[in-house]
């Protein structure tokens, strides 16, 4: 009998891995746990699924292939990682889609299994890669996965369809041996999930716990890896997707405001998830409404603002365009309404599973009449939190709708967030008015946000709608000198929401020759390429801007102190259009709109192009 070798440990400081497979191959479901159990153990980390368009295209197709990938490590991550150094590929399309973006001499894991002659023909391989020697710039290892889940599963009163479901876990199993991560987060994970179904309990425990196994007893990888936990400030984590900290977001602001939370919404990728994590706190006393259409979605949530709720309505790219009118209402009724957009691929139904930044210039125009609303933007998951939490805040302050983007990337990718104390978190207190006397609804206290009066409140009926309102007294009023007045009262009111907001901050140098400004979900990508160009000597600043409508009152001295402007973007230009108007200096583009989040490389190479790459040494 042979003896096992011991297999080498190397300590690495941050790997990318991809997960890539059918999208009925369980792939997300591999990328989260994995994902779960490497937060858990103390890494930072920073997740991209990618989902396929289609609901259920043709097994075995390149348009079918779901994939997930995460970058983590011991050192802060910003980003879920250019380029993968690890691939685990579940049948051919998987390796076809995405085998260009393998580092090269990356570990290539395949299920060797699902290279027949059917579905190499579906990913159109006109050889076998696996015998070709087109696999050979890679550290290829062969694994018959399916096989070996039936094998393990051999005996249990399963059907040949449920036992191939198994095989994501023993994929599982293997990469938590080669990382060095434990089983029983996913085993008591998969407890929970399959209670009621034991059989199913027992399978993918089987599965998982033989794929692990499989690791220690063949000889085909010498080597695993050691990542060490990051060194985090001290405080309570967990792991959290931007969909599910924007939700958590809202409710805490319900409970800060001592509000109820009405979300008037219709389901739209990837926007939805928010709208099913809060239907899950009716214990808060949430009220969540699928509406039979965006524009009842969000007239629901006027219709909650009017009545006293803290009411927000969510949606995705096209389905802000469904609200426009609607929040034209918001404007003239000067009710408190946050709309929040999960920015998609464009336009019309474009990507709906991609990520885009394309929806700028909507949120900051996109209405009839003049209609300002405020715009927030997130520019992490974890940051979906915070600001949902400053949406509800200004909205309710100044009465005001305002916009609060996120994007795909944002929506479903993940990172460690700490719980922050409840104490840490703004007073967000809200008093109706009740007082009857010299009550006007239109009266306007120093903040021009009008008297938030609930209907049932006795003395204080009053009218509202989309006709134009007389300024204080609020009839319906058609007189030039009195719109030309609340054109302007409404407008003058969201440019001082300025005066209540924090300064730009720059990431190093106040003055330099490059400032890398940004917005949204590129906040980790330039993050990561400003500082690589730092380390290589050049003499570069970040900016990113959380609020966008209005802008921080600095923001245009901040601009100033640098000789030159960087706005990467995924548009063509948004931001940037916005700031050449706004302060009529010139700006460096960087555009790339592939559904995929920018990559740190793309932004350090035109950073290099605008530096010379040795510039400011």
């Amino acid at each position: 009998m042979s003896e096992i070798k011991e297999k080498e440990f190397r300590v690495v400081t941050n790997v990318t891995v991809r997960f890539a497979g059918d999208s009925g191959d369980g792939m997300q479901l591999t990328g989260s746990q994995f994902s779960d159990t490497t937060a858990w153990i103390g890494n930072d980390l920073n997740t991209l699924p990618d989902y396929p368009a289609e609901i259920r295209a043709p097994a075995g197709t390149i348009y079918g292939v779901s994939g997930f990938q995460l970058s983590f490590g011991s050192e802060d991550v910003n980003t879920p990682g250019d380029l993968p150094d690890v691939l685990v590929a579940m049948n051919p399309a998987a390796l076809r889609k995405n085998l260009k973006e393998l580092k090269n001499g990356g570990v290539l894991i395949v299920n060797s299994d699902a290279f027949d002659q059917k579905n190499l023909k579906l990913a159109n391989f006109e050889s076998n890669p696996l015998e070709d020697d087109s696999l050979s710039g890679y550290e290829l290892h062969q694994v018959p996965i399916s096989s070996l889940t039936a094998n393990a599963l051999e005996g249990l009163p399963l059907s040949p369809k449920e036992v191939a479901r198994c095989k994501n876990f023993f994929a599982l199993g293997l990469m938590y041996w080669l990382y060095d991560r434990p089983l029983k987060n996913t085993e008591d994970w998969i407890k929970d999930k399959f209670k009621n179904k034991p059989e199913y309990v027992e399978a993918n425990t089987k599965a998982l716990q033989a794929g692990h196994k499989f690791g220690e007893m063949t000889e085909i990888f010498t080597t695993r890896y050691k990542v060490e936990a990051a060194k985090l400030p001290k405080g309570i984590y967990r792991n959290i997707s931007g969909n599910e900290a924007t939700a958590l977001g809202f409710l805490t602001a319900s409970v800060k405001s001592g509000l109820p939370l009405f979300l008037g919404s219709y389901p739209i990728t990837p926007a939805s998830e928010i709208l099913q994590y809060l239907s899950s706190y009716k214990n808060f006393g949430v009220k969540t409404v699928q509406a039979e259409d965006e524009i009842a979605g969000i007239t629901s949530a006027i219709g909650a603002a009017f009545a006293g709720n803290l009411a927000l309505t969510t949606t995705s790219g096209p389905g802000l365009s469904l609200k426009t009118e609607a929040i034209g209402l918001a404007v003239m009724t000067e009710l408190p309404l946050v709309i929040v957009n999960v920015q998609r691929g464009g336009p019309s139904t474009g990507l709906p599973t991609k990520t885009e930044q394309a929806d700028l210039l909507q949120a900051m125009y996109g209405r009839n009449g003049e209609a300002p609303v405020c715009v927030l933007a997130a520019r992490t998951p974890r940051d979906c939190f915070y600001m949902a939490v400053e949406a509800s805040r200004i909205a309710l302050k100044y009465m005001t709708p305002v916009i609060l983007l996120t994007d795909g990337y944002l929506g479903n990718g993940s990172e460690p967030w700490r719980i922050p104390h409840v104490n840490e978190l703004p007073d967000i207190s809200v008093k109706f008015r009740t007082d009857p006397e010299r009550f006007y609804p239109y009266l306007r206290n120093d903040n021009l946000a009008r008297p938030w009066a609930i209907p049932g409140t006795p003395g204080l009926e009053h009218r509202i709608g989309g006709l134009e309102k007389a300024d204080v007294y609020g009839t319906v009023n058609y007189d030039p000198e009195n719109h030309d007045r609340m054109v302007k009262l409404r407008t003058e009111k969201v440019k001082r929401i300025a005066n209540d907001i924090p300064d730009l901050e720059v990431d190093g140098d106040e003055k330099g020759d490059l400032l890398v400004l940004g917005w949204g979900g590129t906040y980790g990508s330039i993050k990561d390429a400003v500082n690589k160009a730092r380390k290589s000597g050049l003499r570069v600043s970040q900016a990113h801007l959380r609020y966008l409508n209005p802008m921080p009152k600095n923001t245009g001295q901040v601009l100033k102190n640098f000789k030159k402007i960087l706005i990467p973007e995924i548009n063509l230009g948004q931001l940037a259009h916005l700031i050449r108007s706004e302060y009529l200096i010139q700006v460096e583009q960087l555009n790339v709109v592939r559904g995929l989040p920018l990559k740190v490389n793309d932004i350090l190479e035109k950073i290099n192009s605008l530096l010379g790459g040795g510039n400011g040494k």
